[in-house]
C-alpha cells in the first residue's frame, strides 16, 4: 500500500495541490509515496516545465501505478484563456480563467528582438494605485505558485512559428512582494535547473515599494528588480501610491541604496508620465538628484487611459523633455513606447471590460 507524503496531505475538504506547485523536493516525496524510485521526479518535472503537460495521463514515459497515484492525490490544471486580444503590433493579451474562477490577466509583448511575458501574482491588487486600471477590483485573493507558472504554458500556446518567450516580468495584476511566499516558490521552479532553467537575468520583479520584502528577495534569488516610483515628493506620492504613507520616499530608497545588487546590476524605477501631475522639469530635476547617488536606470511609461479615471497622458515632447533632464543629470533614462493601445493592454484594462461595473 502507498504511503502518504508530506507534499500532497491536505486538510479535510481543502483542494488538492497542483503538481505544477511542487518543488522538486515534493516531487521525490510525493513519488517515493507512491513506491517509486526518486528518478522518476524529474521526469514529471520535464513533463510539467519543459513540455508543458496539460494531463497527468500524458506523462506517458511514466508507470501507470504512478500516473494513478497522482490522479488520485493531486490535480494538474491549466488557466483556460476566456479570451485573446491581439494587437496590431504583435501584442498579445490573455484575459485567463483559473480553476477556482477568478480570472487574471498576462500579456504577450514582442519588442526589441525579444518576446516577453508580463504576469500576473494575485487576483486583483490591494495597493491602490490611482493609474492603474487593476485598483478598482480589489484584491480577491493571492496566486498559488502553480497559477503564476500556468500563465507560461499558456501564453505559449498562443505564440506564432518561430517564437519563444525570452523574458517574463511580474508586472501584471498584483503585488508580487505582497504574495511572497508563492513568488518565491514560483521564481525557484523558473529559474532551477530541474524546473524551467530560466535565468534569473530573465526575470524581472516590479514593486511598488514594499521596502522590507525587497532585500529579503534579492538575497534569496538575484532576479532584476523594477521599483514603481512615478513620484518625487512625498505628498504626490501618497496619492499616486498610497503605500507611500508606510514606506515614504525616504525609506524606500535608502533600502535601494542597501540592496545586494550584482556587480553591473542596476535597479529600474519606472515613472508613468501623467500630464500636469508628474511630468514638469521641476519633477525631471527632483527625480535626478533623488536618484543620482543609486545604480539605477529610468523607465518612463506612457499612461494607458482608461474608463473612470481623470489622469491624461503626458505628451510626447514633454516626456521626451523629461528624458533629456535626466540625461543631463548622468542617469540611464529610456522610453517605454505603449504596446497594445488598441486591445487595452494596460494592467486591469481586459478585465474591467469584460466584467462592468465590477
Amino acid at each position: 500500500m502507498a504511503a502518504s507524503s508530506p507534499a500532497i496531505a491536505q486538510a479535510a475538504g481543502s483542494p488538492r495541490r497542483d503538481l505544477r506547485d511542487l518543488t522538486i523536493d515534493e516531487l521525490e516525496q510525493a513519488v517515493a509515496a507512491a513506491g517509486e524510485r526518486s528518478y522518476r521526479a524529474r521526469q514529471v518535472a520535464h513533463w510539467l516545465h519543459q513540455k508543458d503537460a496539460e494531463s497527468i495521463d500524458a506523462m506517458r514515459d511514466l508507470p501507470a501505478p504512478l500516473r494513478a497515484y497522482l490522479r488520485e492525490h493531486l490535480t494538474l490544471a491549466l488557466p483556460a484563456a476566456v479570451r485573446v486580444s491581439r494587437s496590431d503590433d504583435g501584442t498579445r493579451k490573455l484575459l485567463l480563467r483559473l480553476a477556482g474562477g477568478d480570472e487574471i490577466e498576462t500579456v504577450i509583448i514582442p519588442a526589441g528582438g525579444r518576446t516577453t511575458l508580463c504576469m500576473s501574482s494575485q487576483a486583483g491588487c490591494a495597493m491602490g494605485c490611482e493609474f492603474c486600471a487593476t485598483a478598482r477590483m480589489g484584491l480577491h485573493r493571492n496566486l498559488t505558485a502553480a497559477e503564476m507558472l500556468g500563465q507560461i504554458p499558456a501564453a505559449r500556446r498562443e505564440l506564432g512559428p518561430g517564437e519563444a518567450l525570452t523574458n517574463f516580468v511580474f508586472m501584471g495584476m498584483g503585488e508580487p512582494l505582497a504574495n511572497y511566499s508563492a513568488l518565491i516558490r514560483t521564481l525557484t521552479i523558473m529559474t532551477s535547473a530541474w524546473g524551467m532553467g530560466i535565468s534569473p537575468r530573465r526575470i524581472t520583479v516590479s514593486t511598488v515599494g514594499l521596502v522590507p520584502m525587497m532585500e529579503r528577495l534579492l538575497a534569496e534569488i538575484p532576479v532584476n528588480l523594477a521599483v514603481s516610483l512615478h513620484a518625487t515628493t512625498n505628498p504626490l506620492r501618497d496619492r499616486l501610491a498610497p503605500i507611500n504613507r508606510r514606506y515614504p520616499l525616504e525609506r524606500l530608497l535608502d533600502a535601494c541604496r542597501r540592496l545586494p545588487l550584482k556587480r553591473r546590476s542596476r535597479i529600474t524605477f519606472e515613472y508613468v508620465m501623467l500630464a500636469g501631475v508628474n511630468d514638469s522639469p521641476a519633477d525631471a530635476r527632483r527625480l535626478a538628484k533623488l536618484l543620482g547617488p543609486l545604480r539605477a536606470k529610468v523607465n518612463l511609461i506612457f499612461f494607458n487611459p482608461f474608463e473612470g479615471t481623470a489622469l491624461r497622458t503626458s505628451p510626447r515632447q514633454s516626456v521626451e523633455a523629461f528624458q533629456a533632464i535626466l540625461r543631463k543629470g548622468n542617469l540611464t533614462a529610456t522610453i517605454r513606447e505603449s504596446r497594445g493601445q488598441d486591445i487595452a493592454a494596460a494592467c486591469g484594462q481586459l478585465y474591467a471590460e469584460d466584467h462592468p461595473g465590477a
